[in-house]
């Protein structure tokens, strides 16, 4: 029985970057990952390669009718699909080596199985080929992630109805996609396939796309997807999908309208956390109705000495938000202290144009009485916008009425999730729309337009 200071179930965002971090501390630390690549979910069959296929082919896109307006004339554009996709593999695992030279780096076990809980301080690990053995940890740290959400009567076989995972691999282009959900998911991978040259259909249950998103925002990019091409139906509900008998493709059952012939069928319903058979019986832990597993300030679960971060517990199912769970996790081992102000957890939808969010939007703040002024500036507005000939969109800034503190900044627009970062970092520190107004911004940038914002709030935006 090997013993360790902390072991980690789940070799995702959360898990790997814990581990990182206790060797830092001078824990002696495993993973148990059962994947061949570390990474989780976002690096294999997530974040990274649908952001991977999203450039790619807005490329291809910009290619085919965008750089005549820069004067560039290309003549006939053709896709290679495969190597596309063998680029998105590329990227991948040039990442995923570099997860495991940074175990390395840090002294970190790696240990390629299945693992979960077999009592206190005990982690039974399966490997590959089905053999078993136990690891010990005085801590355990539960990351394991999530899983995709299929509701009922979506029949997925992993050929013509899947989820992401399918449609980040598709060896054709469909001629027909339909996606089942409106969320970022669902219109990230729905705008690669309607570029490539499908036709996209959206089935969406609510009266509004990218729920959570400030709803002014989300507005504008219902309009903009539709004007690309993206057929998306609101108030769809969804009673089915299959594969079609006797033939190719498949065939999607709505309430109210006709049933939808289609090549592929793209499930997009969100995520739900991955701790079935993990083993939380074994130290009596009981989760939620969604699966999520319930932690204090420091990260302990009820069970001495596990601990859980990412997506197994509440909040917001985002890599970057796992990964702070993870530091804040081990630093909390090593001093009694751990913070995540999971009111300024960024959120980014990268279709074009992004999207990204900080803070509160407009309907939670009305929501909460709280009195709040609004400064807009719209990217057409902004000279360097001009120059890249992409001028869609605006940055939103929602400060308090009484303090001028920033309490909300939605943005929609060119470079939108790199912007964001320099909305939380100034709403971590505090500041006013007073403070980013009165920062020198380099002109001509994007990020001027977040600074034009603040200045809006008070009525002294300069070039709107």
């Amino acid at each position: 029985m090997v013993e360790h200071d902390v072991v980690v179930i789940g070799g995702g965002p959360g898990g790997y970057v814990a581990a990182i971090r206790a060797a830092q501390l001078g824990f002696k630390a495993a993973v148990v990952e059962r994947e061949d690549r570390l990474g989780g979910t976002c690096l294999r069959v997530g974040c990274i390669p649908s952001k991977a296929l999203l450039e790619s082919s807005h490329k291809y896109e910009e290619a085919r009718s965008e750089l005549s307006h820069h004067g560039v004339q290309v003549g006939s554009v053709a896709l290679d699909l495969a190597a596309m996709m063998k680029r998105k593999e590329d990227v991948v695992a040039t990442l995923a080596k570099g997860i495991e030279a940074l175990l390395g780096k840090n002294k970190v076990t790696r240990i390629r199985g299945t693992g979960r809980l077999a009592g206190p301080g005990q982690v039974e690990v399966t490997a590959l080929d089905g053999t078993k053995s136990i690891l010990k940890g005085q801590r355990i740290i539960l990351a394991v992630g999530s899983s995709s959400i299929v509701l009922p009567g979506v029949e997925v076989d992993g050929a013509v109805v899947g989820t992401s995972t399918e449609a980040l691999s598709f060896d054709a282009v469909p001629g027909h996609l339909v996606v089942i959900g409106g969320g970022y998911i669902g219109l990230e991978l729905g705008s690669v396939w309607r570029r490539l040259g499908a036709k996209v259909t959206v089935l969406e249950y609510a009266d509004r796309i990218l729920a959570g998103i400030d709803g002014d925002i989300a507005s504008e990019a219902l309009t903009q997807f539709r004007k690309q091409g993206l057929d998306i139906r609101l108030g769809a509900k969804v009673k089915g999908a299959r594969a079609s008998k006797g033939g190719s493709g498949a065939v999607v059952e709505c309430e109210g309208i006709e049933p939808i012939h289609c090549d592929r069928v793209l499930a997009a319903t969100g995520r739900r956390p991955a701790t079935a058979d993990l083993g939380l019986d074994s130290v009596g832990i009981e989760t939620d109705k969604r699966g999520s597993i319930p932690v204090d300030g420091l990260f302990r679960t009820s069970a001495a000495g596990v601990y859980a971060i990412g997506d197994c517990i509440p909040g917001p199912m985002l890599a970057h938000k796992a990964e702070e769970d993870g530091v804040a996790c081990v630093e909390g081992m090593k001093t009694g202290h751990a913070h995540v102000d999971y009111d300024l957890v960024p959120a980014v939808v990268f279709t074009h144009p992004e999207i990204a969010a900080v803070g509160k939007t407009e309907e939670q703040l009305a929501a909460e009485g709280r009195q709040f002024r609004k400064g807009v500036f719209p990217f057409r507005a902004n000279g360097r916008a001009r120059t890249i000939n992409d001028t869609v969109g605006k940055v939103k800034v929602l400060a308090d009425a009484a303090t001028d503190r920033v309490l909300g900044i939605h943005i929609i627009g060119p470079a939108a999730g790199d912007i964001i970062g320099e909305a939380a970092a100034s709403m971590a520190f505090g500041a006013t729309s007073e403070d980013i107004a009165r920062v020198c911004h380099a002109h001509p940038t994007l990020p001027e337009a977040l600074k034009e914002a603040a200045m809006a709030v008070s009525g002294s935006a300069i070039h709107a």
